[in-house]
Formats: C-alpha cells, sequence, structure tokens
C-alpha cells in the first residue's frame, strides 16, 4: 500500500495545479494560469521521471520483463509531453479556445492514464515490491 499511497497522493497534487491552471484560463488570467500550469508540467514531470528512473525498473527487475503495463505508461508519459508543449504554447499565446481544447485531451488521458496506474499498476507494485516498497519511496522523495 505505501507504493500505492504515495504515487496517488502525487496525482491528486497534480491534478490540484491543473485545475487552478484552467480557473485561471477561465478567467482570462494567462499571467496566473501560467504560474499553475508551470507547477503542474514540473510537478507531472517530475513524477514521471520518479516512475521512470525508479518505481518502473525495479518493477521489471521484480516481474522479470519490460513488457506489459510500464510499456504501456511509457507510451503515455510520452503523449502527455507532448500535450504539455501544446498547453503551454496555447498559454504563451493567450489563446483560450486552444488552451481548453488541448486541456480537455490533456484531462481525458491523464484521467485514464492515473486510473490505471492506482487501480493495476500500484497495486501489482505494491505486491510485488513490498519488501523494497519503504527504500523505494523513499529515493522517490529525494528525486
Amino acid at each position: 500500500m505505501q507504493i500505492s499511497n504515495y504515487m496517488r497522493e502525487e496525482h491528486r497534487s497534480c491534478d490540484e495545479s491543473f485545475a487552478k491552471a484552467e480557473q485561471a484560463a477561465s478567467n482570462g488570467d494567462f499571467d496566473e494560469a501560467f504560474k499553475h500550469f508551470e507547477e503542474f508540467m514540473l510537478d507531472t514531470l517530475r513524477h514521471f521521471l520518479k516512475e521512470e528512473e525508479i518505481l518502473f525498473p525495479a518493477f521489471e527487475k521484480a516481474a522479470g520483463s519490460s513488457e506489459g503495463p510500464t510499456q504501456v505508461m511509457r507510451y503515455e508519459h510520452t503523449q502527455v509531453r507532448g500535450l504539455l508543449e501544446q498547453l503551454k504554447e496555447a498559454i504563451d499565446k493567450r489563446d483560450r479556445e486552444r488552451f481548453f481544447s488541448v486541456a480537455d485531451t490533456l484531462m481525458i488521458l491523464l484521467q485514464q492514464h492515473n486510473m490505471k496506474e492506482e487501480q493495476m499498476l500500484y497495486a501489482m507494485c505494491d505486491r510485488l515490491l513490498d519488501t523494497e516498497a519503504e527504500k523505494l519511496v523513499s529515493e522517490m522523495k529525494e528525486h
């Protein structure tokens, strides 16, 4: 449970920053939107690195395979990174319509992605990495 709880908390924190960015953009305050978007983007990218550099390799080693859920998650991380760039461009151009078009796509992808991680992958990590969980969470907190 330790891995699941830690990673789920990070998802929620990122969601909150994203909601603040959307609210600011909705109000037409793109300076405020950028501030919250930047926080969201940096936190999301840091979260991805924790998974890609610490959690996924540990899971793959324990599972004996790099195929399967981690491969799908990495692919989705790549998709999210592309959407983050598009969202940043929309904010830079103060393009409200483009911002919300990309934001909707990003939110759908992230909701599906996070659900798969929280309901499947993290639960598998909790089981397979039980004896390493405390160490892994510590490493991710320091990353």
